[in-house]
């Protein structure tokens, strides 16, 4: 349990967050600053191992300005690298280990790294790049200077609808202002906090997460392994008293049950990277639970609306401080009639410097401000409406970019990397919803020899697994527009999907029912993976959950995970069965949580 000798007041400041960090080492060296799987740093511990390896940074030619791979898990080193980066006068570009070692080579090469920070030996970066391990330390303290605000601060890699990740590059300026925005409408509380770290590095909601211990807030490391299992992830928080959690609605659909119905309540939540169902949002509303609405492209420092989770239904909110929002239609002209749907621009302090290496693309999407002469404002493609109270609502996209999971992700570049398979003659990737709440992609091509299962193991060899498609269909022809382009609305659905009966047939049928409802598959064998059948940390958790209600038994989302086939984890189910009935449960009425 983490407990404080002394709160101590936070104001909102601009000042960066390096310097606001140095503070925070003076005020309190002894306060823990993170605590992770693998240990635990306080404030004058985490200062101490940052300085050192930014000063093996230095000694390895990191200049200002230049560009350092961070090909880190979710541990102790993670966060000292990005500080490190920092302190050296760099930009940290995230390498998440669990991409395939083709997408990892082309960013780094792509970003021009001067240097990765890795715990392994020979990460997949172009030769001449140095390589320091995370423990690194200089001989001798760095005296480093406060980075300018334009200085770049990290480079995110976006999925491209031209099938080319792009990579964002986002000042320090930018990010302190994203600090004291959100400082400033209250929702980072003006005392030092317990901040869950809950979102990949290579995710940019993680941005606002991480610099939390720049103004003297705890950072509790969520580990993959808890981060998908919900008993564990909410036994983590309560365990060190978590106050802030940042997690995307599918999520949240997962943590409520053990979050809801537990002694330690809800922290504060942090919604974002995808829109908030009305269900869930009068779910929070109604219970009590704190909770803020946040929505952000990357191009924008993750952050620039927000509205508590209160009152009317679900909205995006107000502008943070120094947030410029304007409603357009496509000939630029300001969208006022309630309810008329116009496309979200953004402008402020918030703004990317644009995309690393593509002035083009930049140019093409950082448009002048008609507002603010001389400034710039983002073409955001996220249509939205105001109501008749004035209230803006999201409404859609413009293009065919998506969010699943929390990521943004451009059909066209899942589609570009299908139809560069071999045997494929045509491609095309569409979102398809085989039970509410669980979205995926549906990929489908045309072409003699394709053959899915095939197809798909490629797909992983070469794409971060949330840029798989769950399935592949194969055509006898793709269906056509009248001016020749495939016609996505015309793709007949991906597979014929099960529904669960509900109730009859032995544990084995009920199993694998609930396999084919949740994978969206026609059938399943003994032999078959979930994982190789399309499945996911959060299909997972869905396997779970139906099968505790279905057959009530107590049954671990581990049971799954190490599982070799279907035939295995279905015997986990009949041992389980087996075991007797699982316990009860709370029930999840609208009560007010313990809300810290």
């Amino acid at each position: 349990m983490t407990t404080f000798a002394e709160p101590a007041t936070i104001a909102p400041s601009t000042a960066d967050l390096l310097t606001r960090l140095r503070a925070a080492v003076a005020a309190h060296p002894g306060r823990p600053a993170v605590h992770a799987a693998d240990g635990s740093l306080d404030f004058a511990a985490l200062d101490g191992r940052t300085n050192g390896l930014a000063g093996a940074l230095r000694a390895a030619g990191v200049r200002r300005g230049d560009r350092v791979g961070v090909h880190l898990a979710r541990t102790l080193d993670l966060p000292v690298a990005l500080l490190a980066v920092w302190r050296a006068g760099a930009a940290y570009v995230p390498l998440d280990p669990a991409y395939p070692a083709e997408r990892i080579a082309f960013m780094a090469a792509d970003a021009r790294l001067t240097a990765v920070v890795s715990a392994d030996a020979a990460p997949p970066v172009p030769a001449g790049v140095a390589v320091l391990r995370p423990d690194a330390a200089a001989p001798a303290p760095l005296q480093a200077a406060a980075p300018h605000p334009l200085d770049p601060a990290y480079v995110i890699y976006t999925s491209g609808s031209t099938g080319r990740p792009k990579g964002v590059e986002v000042p320090h300026g930018a990010v302190a202002d994203l600090a004291a925005g959100l400082e400033g409408i209250g929702a980072y509380r003006p005392v030092p906090s317990v901040v869950a770290w809950n979102a990949s590095v290579s995710f940019d909601a993680s941005v606002q997460q991480w610099i939390r211990v720049c103004r003297g807030d705890t950072l509790v490391v969520v580990d993959d392994a808890r981060r998908a299992d919900p008993a564990a992830l909410a036994a983590l928080l309560a365990e060190h008293a978590v106050t802030d959690l940042d997690l995307t609605p599918s999520h949240w659909q997962l943590l409520r049950e053990p979050l809801l119905g537990g002694a330690a309540g809800v922290p504060r939540l942090f919604m974002g990277g995808e829109p908030v169902p009305e269900r869930t949002w009068r779910e929070l509303a109604d219970g009590g639970v704190e909770a803020f609405n946040l929505y952000g492209p990357t191009e924008c420092t993750v952050d620039a609306i927000a509205a508590r989770i209160t009152g009317p239904g679900p909205h995006l909110g107000a502008p943070l401080p120094g947030v410029r929002v304007h409603l357009l239609d496509e000939r630029l002209a300001p969208v006022t009639e309630p309810g008329a749907v116009g496309e979200l621009y953004l402008g402020g302090p918030g703004l990317a410097h644009g995309y690393a290496g593509q002035a083009g693309l930049t140019a093409g999407r950082f448009v002048a401000d008609p507002a603010a002469p001389g400034a710039r404002m983002y073409r955001t493609g996220d249509q939205a409406r105001r109501t008749a109270d004035g209230l803006l609502e999201y409404v859609g996209r413009v293009d065919r970019q998506v969010k699943l999971r929390g990521f943004r992700i451009e059909l066209g570049e899942v589609e570009h990397a299908v139809a560069a398979l071999d045997g494929v003659t045509a491609a095309a990737v569409t979102m398809h919803e085989p039970a509410p709440g669980d979205t995926r992609l549906a990929a489908y091509v045309t072409g003699p020899s394709a053959e899915p299962a095939a197809l798909l193991a490629e797909l992983r060899r070469t794409l971060p697994a949330h840029l798989v498609p769950s399935t592949v269909t194969v055509l006898d022809a793709m269906p056509l527009t009248p001016n020749g382009k495939a016609d996505h609305r015309a793709l007949p659905a991906p597979a014929a999907e099960a529904v669960p009966s509900g109730e009859g047939g032995g544990v084995a049928e009920q199993v694998a029912e609930v396999w084919r409802t949740v994978l969206g598959v026609p059938e399943v064998l003994p032999t078959d993976d979930f994982l190789t059948l399309g499945g996911h940390s959060l299909a997972a958790l869905r396997v779970v959950h139906l099968l505790r209600r279905k057959l009530n038994v107590e049954l671990q989302l581990r049971h799954l995970l190490d599982a070799a086939d279907l035939a295995a984890f279905t015997a986990a189910v009949q041992r389980a069965t087996a075991a007797g009935p699982a316990p009860a449960r709370p029930a999840l009425t609208a009560r007010r949580p313990a809300v810290r």
